[in-house]
């Protein structure tokens, strides 16, 4: 009897230790700025690249209808107009998802979009009262500002 209660004890463990072992393949959401429409799942997330001149940066896609279909349509290089000391901006020819929500913080580094066709790269922070749907964010935004220049520039975007 105490070789039966002890081999269930033991198998008791084993199932519990297993099962809390599963977890780590779970999407994990993040909501950002209170933003519940953007999600990343744990480290698979997508990425892609971003080139201006020599420059090369990795941007991290959320997890979202919009970055989605923008990703769908690289490679693109476009010519990226400036706007207000602090973005660089481009019209696509046709709409994506969009799902705006109000900016708040912007940080140096957010790709989003500006209504459903207005993509918007950001090279220096600052809050805002605007709507945008949030596309990705450049992993090391250091030199980005510098990269995109004062005036417009001509940006690659391209899959990783």
């Amino acid at each position: 009897m105490k070789n039966v209660l002890t081999s269930l004890i033991l198998s008791a463990s084993l199932s519990l230790g297993m099962a809390s072992c599963d977890k780590g393949n779970e999407p994990i959401s993040i909501q950002e700025n209170g933003d519940s429409n953007v999600t990343t799942t744990n480290p698979s997330t997508s990425k892609m690249k971003i080139t201006i001149g020599s420059d090369l940066f990795t941007v991290t896609l959320y997890d979202n209808p919009s970055a989605t279909a923008f990703r769908a349509r690289l490679p693109l290089t476009i010519n990226m107009t400036e706007l207000n000391g602090n973005e660089k901006y481009y019209d696509l020819p046709n709409s994506l998802p969009a799902n705006a929500s109000v900016g708040g913080n912007i940080k140096v580094g957010d790709l989003t979009l500006y209504g459903s066709n207005t993509l918007v790269l950001f090279y220096k922070g600052f809050n805002t009262s605007y709507s945008y749907t949030k596309l990705g964010y450049v992993d090391n935004p250091s030199g980005l500002a510098t990269a995109l220049g004062n005036g417009n520039v001509v940006v690659k975007f391209e899959n990783n």
